[in-house]
């Protein structure tokens, strides 16, 4: 019974000294209120689900309702824009692709916010990337084999693509694999699928979320990835550059805050994030989406995310993308 006694003890110890850390006491010292995670994309799209599963998480974290509103529309930027005036007090987040809003600064005329301005990343989630792909029947088994054919077809040749990041992705594998294969552009993935099955369409350039769905249903055949090495979770697609088409284009997840949010508040999301994202349920969900977990603090997720909005600077360039508005 004494052992009993001295387990227990231990134990409520062991739970005093929890509650004082700061990861137990994160949840606590956010202002009082629901969290609202705003997503950029429509309800049932595969950025609301990624935002949806590290909602649910973070309400099991943080013992609040966190509630998710989808604010679609100009590519992200009525979320962003909405966020980026929100009160900045750590209750309201934009939780989606970090090189969505760094694009943004790019891809409108006359942005009504500035992104390195108005943004403060709190937390990162994960890396991913776009894909090159090609239907389930088709003759080509790697990049290399799908180029010597799109050569042959010259101008003829085509292939699709339903965000920037994805035309950016497909310009650059065009342009370093000499191509002249022409780029059309579709609303959403879904709607070139059916081009693509048929052969109307030569290769697209899928999500990774789409594209591992797709791999899953059976229907579509992935060459490449766009990142400059294999990903950790979809290990054994290689990657186009070892392939010798040397690029490096990746897309990330992040939560974000305005950029007036008390510090204090900014690294407590952090470390909140932080201890859902390195869970073995995380990892197994990003696998299923071939995203690597990422977990960064806010100085370095910051830097990233300034020199992403560099970057996408020339990766307009490149793909010929006419700002909008």
């Amino acid at each position: 019974m004494r052992g009993f006694r001295r387990i227990i003890q231990a134990a409520a110890c062991g739970a005093v000294l929890l509650a004082a850390t700061p990861q137990a006491r994160a949840a606590d010292e956010l202002p009082p209120g629901d969290i609202h995670f705003i997503c950029a994309y429509a309800a049932g799209s595969g950025a609301d689900i990624i935002v949806r599963f590290f909602a649910e998480k973070l309400r099991v974290v943080t013992g609040r309702s966190i509630i998710v509103e989808n604010k679609p529309g100009a590519i992200g930027n009525i979320a962003a824009e909405y966020v980026a005036r929100a009160k900045p007090d750590g209750l309201t987040l934009l939780v989606t692709g970090g090189n969505s809003v760094a694009s943004s600064v790019h891809l409108f005329k006359n942005p009504s916010y500035d992104a390195a301005k108005a943004f403060q990343i709190a937390a990162t989630i994960n890396r991913a990337t776009m894909m090159v792909g090609v239907k389930k029947d088709s003759p080509y088994n790697s990049a290399k084999e799908l180029v010597e054919a799109m050569k042959k077809k010259g101008d003829k040749a085509s292939w699709a693509y339903a965000n920037p990041t994805a035309k950016v992705l497909g310009a650059l594998f065009r342009e370093s694999a000499d191509l002249k294969s022409l780029d059309i552009a579709y609303r959403t993935g879904a709607d070139f699928l059916n081009d693509l099955a048929s052969g109307a369409i030569d290769y697209a350039i899928p999500d990774n979320v789409q594209a591992m769905a797709q791999i899953r249903a059976g229907q579509m055949k992935i060459l490449g990835v766009g990142a400059g090495t294999r990903m950790n979770s979809a290990s054994d697609i290689p990657s186009l550059t070892e392939q010798g088409y040397k690029m490096d284009v990746r897309t990330w997840w992040a939560a974000m805050v305005p950029a007036a949010t008390p510090r204090p508040v900014v690294d407590q999301i952090n470390v909140l994030f932080a201890q859902v994202v390195d869970t073995p349920e995380a990892h197994a969900f990003n696998a299923t989406i071939a995203s690597d977990a990422w977990v960064t603090k806010p100085d370095e997720a910051q830097a990233y995310f300034l020199a992403d909005i560099k970057r996408w600077g020339e990766y307009v360039k490149i793909a010929k993308i006419e700002p909008q508005g």
